[in-house]
């Protein structure tokens, strides 16, 4: 009976030592100002622990590619501008283990960056913000494609016979389509 009381008291203490640690885990704008000091006194080691396994595989390739260190691409890739004095930041979003802050850029607009929990810490992850920036880029192209396209449309339609009324309808509502997405 003895060994069962301690066994409970020893099981009770580690359960509220556990509880104590989830706790005192630093929140994504607690990482984004740690990081922030970090890199204003260039301290690569504790850049590289707040940034996520993606976002260190990312520039583990990129200094590979560039054929440079790897804490050169660290200091260098910061996401934020060296000569930004002040950085502001707004709308933490915690969702399970993924989080964004949205930062000022240094052109006065906000960035929306995404963070990581990886064992119980939060951690930048710059491989997503890249994902994300490279998803932009390509509907931003897609858009400005699509605005090209509608003027060569009516040429189509108006060179068709007018038999095949349907066609004709579609390329309208292609029109319209178009219009529609590139006025979002």
């Amino acid at each position: 009976m003895r060994l069962y009381r301690i066994f409970f008291i020893i099981l009770i203490l580690l359960t509220m030592l556990s509880c104590s640690s989830a706790e005192s885990s630093p929140t994504p704008i607690e990482t984004l100002k740690t990081y922030i000091q970090a890199i204003k006194k260039k301290d690569i080691p504790k850049m590289k622990a707040l940034l996520s396994e993606g976002s260190i595989k990312m520039a583990e390739g990129e200094a590979k590619a560039q054929n440079i260190k790897l804490d050169e691409v660290i200091l260098r890739e910061t996401l934020f501008s060296a000569d930004q004095k002040t950085l502001k930041f707004k709308n933490e979003k915690i969702n399970g283990d993924t989080a964004t802050i949205e930062v000022e850029n240094s052109f006065g607009g906000f960035d929306r960056i995404p963070f990581v929990k990886e064992n119980n810490i939060w951690k930048i992850a710059k491989d997503k913000f890249a994902d994300e920036f490279q998803k932009q880029i390509e509907e931003e192209q897609k858009k400005a494609f699509e605005s090209e396209t509608p003027s060569a449309t009516p040429e189509n339609s108006n060179s068709s016979s007018n038999s095949n009324s349907n066609s004709n309808s579609n390329s309208n509502s292609d029109q319209s389509t178009s219009s529609n997405n590139s006025n979002k």
